[in-house]
Order: C-alpha cells, then sequence, then structure tokens
C-alpha cells in the first residue's frame, strides 16, 4: 500500500495529473490522513469502456494510498444528460434503462476499488436527486450559480454555437450539487474525473464554500488519445468494453497487444500497478524486444478487468491464432449452413462476427486489402464465402493484423 504521504507525487510521476486545485493544501491534506474521494459515472451504457479504466485506475491508487473511495454512479444524472465533449444532445434514455445500466456497471467499478474493502462506498445518485422539489432547488442551490461563469465553462462555451437545451444546462449544477451531499453525508473533501470536468468540479468546490465555509478540492486526469491522435480504445469494431458480453477478453487482449509502440510506456503507468522501475526497463526495450513490453500491458491490463485467468487464456488463444493454429480458444462466431449454402456475403460476416462495426466499416477493410478467410485473401466486397470453405473444426476469419474470429457451422 502506497504511503499517504506520496499519492499525489505518484499519480503525477505515472501521468494522471492535469490540473489541481490549491496542490500545496490538498498534498498537506493527503498526508495527513485518510481523504474520502469520489468520482462519477453516469450509466449512459451497459457497460464502461476503456477510458473509464482512467478514472478507476486513479481511484485505486488512492484506495491503496490509505484514502477512502466514493464511486458515484450517476443514475440521476444520466436522466439529464453531460454536454462535456458532446457536439449534440444526447439521447434520452428511459428510467429503467439507466437503472438496469447501473446494474450492470456496478461490479465493473467494485472491482476496481476491491484495495479499499469495506470502506469503499458504491452510491446511486438518483437517491437524492429525484426526490428534490424543484422549487426548493432552485431557490436554495440555483440561487448561487452565476450564468454568466456556467456559459464561459468549455463544455457550455462549445455547445452553444450548436444549441444548448435548457436539461443540459442544469447538469452542472446537479454534479455540484452531488458533492454537497457527499460532503455533508461522508465528509467528502476531494473530486477526481477527466479534465473535461474541471469547471463542474470547481462548480461543487464553489458551492461547498457558500453554503458551509469550508474548502475541498478537485483533481482532473488528461484526456487519452493514443500516439495516431485517436480516442483511446475506439477500433474499427467500435469501443472497447470492459464487458466480456461487449469485449472479449481475447480482443481486449488483442487491444493491447497491439497498440502503437509510442503508447505503450504510457498505457503501462497509466493501466498497470506494475512498479515505476519494472516500466521504466519495458519501456526500454528496443525493436523486436518491445514486443515482450506489449505482452507484459496487455497480460496485466486485461487481468485488472477480466482475472489473471482470463488473462492468461486470451493471450494463449493468441499464440495459437497468430502462430498458425487456432482450435477452440480463439473467440467463435457460428454461421447457419443454409445461409451459407444460400451465399453468404463475406462483409457481412465480418459484421455479424464484430470484426467489423458496420458493413460499412467490412467493406473498407476488404477494399484495403486486409481481410483473410483461412489461407485466401478476399480481395472484393462482393466475395461470398464458399459451401465447403469452412472446415468441420472451424476456419480462421482474419481482419487485418490484429482481430480473428474462428468461423464454424452450426
Amino acid at each position: 500500500m502506497t504511503a499517504p504521504t506520496d499519492i499525489l507525487r505518484e499519480l503525477r510521476e505515472r501521468g494522471f495529473v492535469q490540473q489541481v486545485s490549491d496542490e500545496p493544501v490538498l498534498v498537506a491534506l493527503l498526508a495527513r490522513g485518510p481523504v474520502t474521494f469520489y468520482a462519477g459515472f453516469d450509466p449512459t451504457a451497459s457497460s464502461l469502456h476503456v477510458g473509464s479504466m482512467i478514472p478507476l485506475m486513479a481511484m485505486a491508487h488512492l484506495a491503496r494510498g490509505g484514502h477512502r473511495p466514493i464511486a458515484v454512479l450517476g443514475g440521476g444524472t444520466a436522466m439529464v444528460g453531460d454536454p462535456s465533449g458532446r457536439s449534440e444532445l444526447r439521447q434520452m434514455l428511459t428510467v429503467e434503462t439507466i437503472q438496469e445500466n447501473r446494474r450492470a456497471i456496478e461490479p465493473q467499478v467494485r472491482r476496481f476499488l476491491g484495495d479499499a474493502g469495506d470502506k469503499a462506498i458504491v452510491i446511486d445518485n438518483a437517491d437524492w436527486l429525484t426526490p428534490l422539489n424543484y422549487l426548493e432547488f432552485l431557490r436554495d442551490i440555483g440561487r448561487h450559480f452565476s450564468v454568466n461563469r456556467m456559459l464561459a465553462a468549455e463544455a457550455y462555451r462549445v455547445r452553444l454555437e450548436k444549441g444548448l437545451s435548457f436539461i443540459e444546462f442544469n447538469y452542472q449544477i446537479l454534479q455540484a450539487y452531488d458533492y454537497l451531499v457527499l460532503h455533508r453525508r461522508y465528509g467528502c473533501a476531494l473530486q477526481v474525473g477527466g479534465d473535461d470536468q474541471w469547471g463542474n468540479i470547481l462548480a461543487g468546490t464553489d458551492l461547498i464554500r457558500r453554503l458551509h465555509q469550508a474548502e475541498t478540492y478537485a483533481l482532473t486526469f488528461p484526456l487519452i488519445t493514443t500516439a495516431a491522435g485517436a480516442k483511446m480504445g475506439k477500433t474499427a469494431a467500435g469501443a472497447v468494453w470492459l464487458s466480456a458480453e461487449r469485449t472479449s477478453p481475447f480482443d481486449f487482449y488483442q487491444y493491447f497487444v497491439n497498440v502503437d509502440d509510442r503508447d505503450v510506456a504510457r498505457f503501462l503507468k497509466l493501466l498497470t500497478f506494475l512498479p515505476m522501475d519494472e516500466i521504466g526497463r519495458l519501456a526500454a526495450l528496443e525493436g523486436a524486444e518491445l514486443r515482450v513490453a506489449k505482452q507484459t500491458l496487455a497480460v496485466a491490463v486485461t487481468a485488472i478487468v477480466h482475472g489473471q485467468a482470463e488473462a492468461e487464456k486470451a493471450q494463449n488463444a493468441a499464440r495459437a491464432a497468430f502462430g498458425g493454429g487456432g482450435g477452440d480458444l480463439v473467440p467463435t462466431h457460428v454461421v447457419v449452413a443454409s445461409d451459407v449454402a444460400a451465399g453468404l456475403r463475406t462483409v457481412d460476416l465480418l459484421a455479424a462476427a464484430g470484426l467489423a462495426a458496420s458493413k460499412s466499416a467490412a467493406r473498407r477493410l476488404v477494399e484495403q486489402g486486409g481481410v483473410r478467410l483461412g489461407a485466401r485473401k478476399v480481395a472484393s466486397v462482393d466475395d461470398v464465402v464458399q459451401p465447403g470453405e469452412i472446415a468441420a473444426d472451424g476456419t480462421l476469419l482474419h481482419a487485418g493484423k490484429k482481430h480473428v474470429r474462428r468461423i464454424v457451422v452450426g
């Protein structure tokens, strides 16, 4: 467990720190003893994705440093929709869908907070937001917010150009109120989150200061992109999810074992618990030896999300698939014999097997020459899987150098 006096330095060394409010005071506060802190996760989907690992890993480091984590699952705020980083209004979800999503992501969040034991708190802000009396809330809380200051925030300023709905305009007030409730109930003194949340978090510290004359703090993390400039966790087949049902442990492992060479050291720091001296040794590898660092990264991250057994299984499956073997270790997609007999198009198979996010993406893969069915290269977007081409024990369908499925006829 990391000593409390070292935790902010370690977070900075690993690349987590983007902005900090009153850093010298926060450093002293963290050094004096356990600090209760929180991060929020709105259940807008049935799984969190790889990008969510940044706040989750930071929470895990803070918990290992002896501090008490609160994970707020935003069943209330998800009904409004965070405008941060969005060019248009988020899709409105039903209350039932939001709660289903919340139940699905809760075990994902708890997995990262395991080191905190019974001290970890996972809570739904719908518990205090849904019973609010609107007029009382406007009078008691809303009056402390300056519209001019809110419009100056990056999230709102960008959206004003394309249109900002009134419901989204309330998001910052609700998030600030979350911080106030957690401060009152649990003595929460620190909120952490992505850097797009900086304005929202400061709104909470300001609200607490106005109502309780108490100082609370903000810490944000950089919004991670790859060395190539893409958003971390985006692939041709779509987002990389933490759910094994949405992204298999094999595909999860494959994403990290194939990251850009320039991203290896940074991802080792952010997404694993490996000691910094070990990361330095791996980052110094060059050429073909860098593959060892990538495999270490992929196994470590997959083990954190899916467990050590699944990580090792994914590694063995990758070795089998890309070493010319395969077998039942490789993720399998079953096709119906009658569909093959009727003329199953390879682009349709790519999309159905999860190797492409859409049929148009599948066509682009074929046009780029990156698709192979067994030993045969797929040269045309009109290509059809031939009867008898799928072996009795399955045939590997490759999409580029990174993604593969075992196709069997069922």
